[in-house]
């Protein structure tokens, strides 16, 4: 099988034909024939080096090399008090650096066995729960709402799904997901018919046939090029490796001066050496590198107590001298959480904050509890189950002092057509005052030739809608109908009347300005590199100081037109960096580093 394949530009039956496989499955000979040929389903992990190795590498910097040639020298001399001290500061420095580095990979080795998913697979003909790290190649898996994505795949089959792909692609919203095969070479964020491993369903339900496993994923060419990458010396290592050189050139001459002196003066040549070579000895600082090492032990114990585990003791120093900071946008600068910020009532023609919505006005509490009812989501003990953008409208309501749990008591759902994809809208129908309501919310744009509206009003809205969309926020459309006939179908869905917006953002976390802040004043350049749209990402960035006056944000496409020198040059001028992919990112920070930054 191709592994460069672009299945999202094939249809389902030409997928299944690629991979050798069927809508029946694979049997248990085959799953087992593929295993043979393809491997695991696990991201490899570098070999780690044993204790002994990690100890050898302690001697590796010149400055302790120089400090093992004086204790060899002063062995030789016969000082066994001044060799006994040398070796004894070494073989410290290097049994703390080797603790230090041991229990850094044990702290990740511990998070790492946190997560042991597994997957439903149709294995002869029956569907059966296995460990991730057996699905293989034309495996057919089935999804549902809070399910892991093991593997990459082409979706067979789509009923409503939506998929939270913010781990990798920093996309705050859902993805809703659909059959069709698509046009060309896509980025990830926008192959809607592909589900790739580490995302996770929020929504509805589907099925996809396994066309990538392992280290071929999208997640494992990220962990391909983190290993790939080469590991630079932090600026005190290259500091201390000068002064290292400087030192022992400063003390070779002043040895040669001090043994021709004593020639001069009659000394033997023997007496003359070993009095050159004691003085050496005596001028190299043995315990300099223990004191660096001790330091930076204390800075990684300060990181531990931050939650920061550093693996390496020279990383706290390079942390110290970072010039560039790139930092994802969702979970990192932001919570991770959709939050309503606003919302519009046509009625009114009036726009409003969270803050300012007064459930006095009628078509503001409309608006809330219509949120509440057309939904499927729920809250249960301080957890969201369902679609982030569902989870939160409930959210709004809890903070105005609504209960949903009493809202749909008291307006119960008796008929619903689901969230899809191609009409982009979901309908529920309850009975509210003795009137049985079908209430639709849904894409503006969708929901505006559905309802009756004078061309006024339909400009209103559309400016409203416009004016969210420019500060990067998700909007969606509620309308309203009477209905007679149950239950409803999908040609119900029009003949509306439009009540209003609400829109959402994955706001700033709240540390997130005071850190830019800090960066700047530190005159460290903070940059947002994230898969998510340029607008969503651009007001984020500018609401928390990132994209200031004078720089600007780039997508993907572009980064693709431009050379790495060209890149190099321009990286300056460019704070956000949006719908980027794992070798984007490689790029920019390379363009950083090759113009002298620590990144």
């Amino acid at each position: 099988m191709d592994k460069n394949k672009q299945f999202s530009s094939m249809t389902v039956d030409q997928t299944l034909k690629e991979v050798k496989s069927s809508r029946s499955g694979l049997t248990k000979q085959e799953a087992q024939s593929n295993q043979t040929t393809y491997g695991f389903n696990e991201i490899e992990e570098q070999k780690s080096k044993s204790t002994f190795m990690i100890f050898l590498e302690q001697f590796k910097d010149f400055l302790v090399i120089i400090l093992l040639i004086a204790g060899t020298v002063s062995a030789i001399l016969g000082d066994l008090e001044s060799c006994l001290v040398i070796f004894a500061v070494i073989t410290m420095n290097a049994i703390l650096g080797t603790v230090q580095t041991k229990k850094a990979e044990q702290s990740l080795n511990s998070l790492k066995k946190l997560s042991a998913p597994t997957a439903k697979v149709l294995r002869d003909g029956s569907i059966v729960m296995i460990p991730s790290k057996e699905v293989t190649i034309g495996d057919i898996v089935y999804l549902e709402a809070g399910d892991s994505i093991v593997a990459d795949g082409r979706l067979i089959e789509c009923a409503s799904l939506q998929v939270n792909e913010s781990a990798l692609t920093g996309e705050s919203t859902a993805i809703e997901k659909q059959l069709d095969a698509l046009d060309g070479t896509l980025p990830i964020a926008d192959q809607t018919n592909m589900v790739f491993s580490g995302t996770f369903a929020t929504y509805g339900r589907g099925a996809f046939v396994v066309t990538s496993i392992g280290m071929d994923t999208e997640v494992g060419k990220i962990a391909s090029l983190i290993q790939n990458a080469k590991e630079k010396r932090t600026p005190l290592q290259e500091n201390l490796d000068q002064f290292g050189q400087r030192l022992s050139l400063v003390i070779l001459g002043f040895c040669a001066i001090i043994f021709g002196v004593s020639l001069l003066q009659g000394q033997e040549i023997l007496d003359a050496f070993m009095f050159a070579v004691a003085l050496a000895v005596a001028a190299i600082p043995e315990a300099l590198s223990s004191i660096v090492t001790i330091v930076l032990s204390f800075g990684t114990q300060k990181m531990a107590k931050e939650h920061a585990i550093m693996r390496k003791l020279q990383a706290v120093e390079g942390l110290g001298s970072v010039s560039v900071i790139c930092s994802d946008k969702t979970g990192t600068l932001t919570q991770n959480k959709m939050t309503v910020t606003n919302g519009y009532i046509l009625s009114d023609n009036r726009s409003f904050t969270v803050e300012e919505a007064n459930l006095e006005h009628p078509d503001i509490q409309k608006l809330l509890d219509y949120g509440v009812l057309c939904n499927d989501s729920k809250i249960e003990n301080d957890t969201d189950i369902g679609d982030p953008t569902e989870t939160a409208l409930l959210h709004f309501a809890r903070k105005k002092g609504l209960s949903e749990s009493d809202i749909r008591h008291y307006f119960p759902r008796v008929s619903e057509i689901p969230f899809d994809s191609d009409r982009k809208l979901m309908s529920t129908v309850h009975e509210i005052n003795g009137k049985t309501m079908m209430v639709t919310k849904g894409a503006v744009d969708v929901l505006l030739t559905r309802s009756y509206l004078t061309e006024e009003q339909k400009q209103q809205i559309q400016k409203a809608n416009e004016d969210f969309s420019k500060q990067g926020l998700r909007v969606l459309a509620f309308v309203e109908k009477e209905v007679t006939n149950l239950p409803i179908t999908v040609e119900d869905e029009t003949d509306y009347r439009f009540c209003g917006l609400i829109a959402m953002i994955d706001p700033p976390r709240e540390e997130s300005m005071e850190a830019v802040a800090a960066c700047k004043r530190a005159g460290i350049r903070a940059v947002m590199i994230t898969g998510d749209h340029k607008v969503t990402a651009s007001a984020i960035a500018r609401q928390i100081g990132i994209l200031t006056e004078g720089t600007k944000a780039v997508d993907g496409s572009e980064i693709d037109s431009l050379s790495d020198e060209q890149l190099r040059e321009i990286v300056p001028d460019i704070s956000v960096y949006a719908r980027v992919s794992p070798e984007h990112k490689i790029r920019i920070v390379r363009a950083w580093q090759d113009r002298g930054n620590i990144v």
